[in-house]
């Protein structure tokens, strides 16, 4: 091994810079292998492209008949751009995309062939679908699954294939992916949200999600990754002392970007702008080798498919440049873990954020409206919000120094804080013309200007309103971004069909004017989601017991969070909007929690072998060393060797310590596991799993850790930290 690593070393050292050109203009070729409105245009006939659009911006069905000529029109694109297959591309419960690709070739008969593709396979398909995690839904003789287009996100060609974005769903119509969910949560929020739009524009017609993720990774060689056995298999490091240098200097932080790394943006940013990802920010991340790319915002569900077809995309264009993309939250200890953060606001079909202020203080007391549901949701369901990002790994990221507690909060920042303490003193029932001069003037007219100097954004909230949007920071770096947007959205639009109850209510019973009912029922709000509001540090025990007194959730594992997901509370909720049904619910908790035991499961067998057959006998190996130098020592001095080769004598102790722990605490977690798997609950053993096989991790760790400050450093065999994060 230790030939292997100084062999990656040397062949990383070695790299040059692959050279990118740049000839075209990036708004030139944007969208380019994209079949968005402009292509459809000069490739379907009128009736098609009227059904398409109105299938995109409404949700209409689309005929079968006019099916055939999209996908008449489709083909034809796809072909002149050189692509020979299609397929049905999709998000399974895997956590990333899968494709199988058919070709568009057809035997007809007298050894002649014909290019086809009909509306029939441009609709639906049926993978086979035994393989993808069902979480029960069906079993192996049911396999079946279907595929069905979903036209909101428009087909793209990858390499040479015809790419169509679709739901994919068991053939009891329950979804297996996660793009559906999202889909329905979608539209409930757009249903809620226009419903109270019209007590302030009765133009708005449809409110979009939209969602603006910051995409975080580290990058390694390659060469250097395909070294570490942990790397490969489990896409983080188990093991590793802390090199001398790491991120104290914050030198890294948006420095000058590598060479290397900088042509791998660039290319990875030309691949983006042909599949119509709107790439803009590049720049270093705090940890050496990290980094982060963030798009423009966009619609939610195409922002989620455009995040996943990036993260694939990262692999490929980094294998080209001869880099790992590591996406795990925490690849390496004792430096900044990687997140994703969502950050999601409500557009009107208007043109309206309704979570920026306007120049009225009726469009500012909309946005108090949206800005103060929004915190009311979170406060009502932080559980269910943290269960969206739990995951094996993202719980090594959470409540880290660079990332947000376990604990859902909400911060808003001291003026807008301010702006709320004032209208929770609104008077109860009808206001006094003084008072509604007050709040219109002083209150809700000045929150433009306030808003100015609202920059103080607390890096240890989960989620942040940053000026026009809430930042929602504890999302994880691999994660599928349509699990927390259909969260954050389902409960938006519960909030917002309640509110509009409350506000008609007061109308119809109190006969309170409109925007008097508006106030008072926000000021209930406000006093009822105090408990999520925090301006202070998240981090330390200190937050901790304030927030178990004011009654938040600290879930600080993945197999206490997920259980949110299957409460009573949290059916209902996605039952009652038509975001998912019971069966499918309880199948993502139990698809999770597997996932959890097989990831936690996986990294137990990779740490057993790298401490047993990798560690410890290069120790024992240069323990030898050590004894023979001793004797030799012995042979020359007789008695008095001692004195000469006490530190020797030490060593060999030391190191025989070490052995005997890591052979201890290996066995221990083995015993551990074999218990663990007889465990039939999936909750029972993903609790096994966390809190008696993992702790032991950190054991033999620590003992590997030790061995690499004693062991000579021309035999260790794993590549060291400060080879991993430093070279360039």
């Amino acid at each position: 091994m230790s030939t292997l690593r100084f062999y990656a070393i040397k062949e990383t050292l070695n790299r040059k810079p692959i050279k990118i050109d740049e000839n075209e203009r990036r708004s030139a070729i944007f969208g380019a292998n994209v079949f968005n409105e402009d292509t459809m245009r000069q490739y379907l006939t009128k009736e098609a492209f009227v059904s398409v659009m109105d299938a995109m911006q409404n949700g209409s069905k689309i005929d079968r008949h006019v099916a055939d000529h999209i996908s008449t029109g489709m083909k034809e694109w796809a072909i002149s751009k050189g692509a020979t297959h299609y397929t049905h591309w999709f998000q399974p419960l895997t956590g990333t995309t899968a494709e199988k690709h058919d070709a568009f070739f057809e035997p007809i008969g007298n050894g002649r062939a014909i290019e086809k593709f009909g509306g029939g396979q441009l609709v639906q398909q049926e993978p086979d679908a035994s393989s993808f995690p069902n979480g029960g839904i069906r079993n192996t003789f049911e396999a079946r699954g279907y595929t069905a287009w979903d036209p909101t996100s428009p087909a793209f060609i990858y390499g040479t294939t015809l790419c169509i974005p679709t739901v994919f769903v068991a053939y009891t119509g329950e979804a297996l992916d996660y793009k559906t969910p999202l889909l329905r949560a979608l539209q409930a929020v757009d249903e809620a949200a226009v419903d109270v739009c019209k007590y302030f524009d009765k133009n708005v017609k449809k409110v979009n999600a939209s969602l603006g993720w910051e995409q975080e990774y580290f990058l390694v060689d390659s060469a250097l990754a395909a070294s570490r056995p942990d790397i490969v298999l489990t896409g983080r490091t188990m093991l590793g002392h802390s090199p001398a240098k790491g991120q104290q200097l914050d030198d890294h932080y948006f420095g000058t970007i590598p060479t290397r790394a900088m042509q791998f943006m660039r290319d990875l940013e030309t691949e983006c702008m042909l599949l119509g990802i709107p790439a803009k920010t590049r720049h270093n991340e705090v940890a050496p080798n990290q980094f982060e790319l963030a798009p423009v915002f966009d619609e939610a569900n195409l922002a989620v498919d455009h995040n996943s077809l990036l993260m694939d995309l990262m692999h490929k264009v980094g294998e080209r440049h001869n880099f790992k993309v590591l996406f795990h939250e925490k690849p390496y200890k004792g430096v900044n873990g990687s997140g994703k953060h969502n950050n999601w606001s409500l557009t009107t079909d208007t043109g309206i954020n309704l979570f920026q202020p306007g120049k009225t203080p009726m469009s500012n007391l909309q946005f108090l409206t949206f800005f103060i549901n929004a915190i009311k949701a979170v406060n009502d369901h932080e559980e269910i919000i943290r269960a969206a990002i739990a995951s094996a790994s993202n719980d090594h990221r959470l409540g880290a120094n660079e990332a947000p507690p376990a604990i859902v909060s909400v911060f808003i920042g001291e003026q807008l804080t301010n702006v709320l303490s004032e209208l929770q003193n609104v008077t109860n029932g009808k206001l006094s013309p003084e008072e509604k001069t007050d709040l219109k003037l002083n209150v809700v007219g000045k929150i433009p200007e306030i808003l100015l100097d609202n920059t103080d954004r607390n890096r240890t909230s989960s989620f942040a309103f940053t000026g026009n949007k809430f930042e929602f920071r504890a999302v994880g770096s691999k994660a599928n971004c349509a699990n927390p947007m259909t969260v954050l959205n389902t409960i938006m639009a519960r909030q917002l069909i309640d509110f509009k109850t409350e506000v008609d209510a007061l109308i119809k019973k109190e006969s309170l004017k409109k925007d008097e009912a508006i106030f008072n029922v926000l000021r209930e709000y406000i006093k009822l989601s105090q408990n999520v509001l925090f301006e202070g540090n998240g981090y330390g025990e200190e937050w901790e017991i304030e927030a178990k007194r004011r009654g938040l959730s600290n879930h600080k594992t993945t197999p206490e969070a997920l259980k949110a997901k299957i409460s009573e509370k949290a059916i209902k909720l996605f039952e009652d909007l038509g975001v998912m049904n019971r069966v499918e619910s309880e199948a993502r908790y139990e698809i999770e929690m597997e996932d959890y035991v097989m990831r936690i499961q996986i990294e137990g067998r990779v740490l057993g072998d790298i401490a047993r057959n990798h560690i410890v006998p290069v120790a024992v190996r240069y323990q030898n060393i050590l004894i023979e130098n001793v004797k030799g020592l012995k042979e020359i001095y007789g008695k008095d060797f001692k004195k000469f080769g006490q530190e020797q004598l030490n060593l060999i102790e030391d190191i025989s310590e070490h052995i005997a722990s890591i052979n201890s605490d290996v066995t221990l977690m083995i015993n551990e596991r074999k218990i663990a798997n007889k465990i039939g609950e999936i909750d029972k053993k993903a609790d096994a799993y966390c809190n008696k096989v993992k702790p032991i991790f950190d054991d033999i760790r620590y003992h590997c850790d030790k061995l690499e400050l004693l062991v000579d450093d021309e035999i260790w065999p794993l590549t060291k930290y400060r080879e991993l994060l430093f070279t360039k």
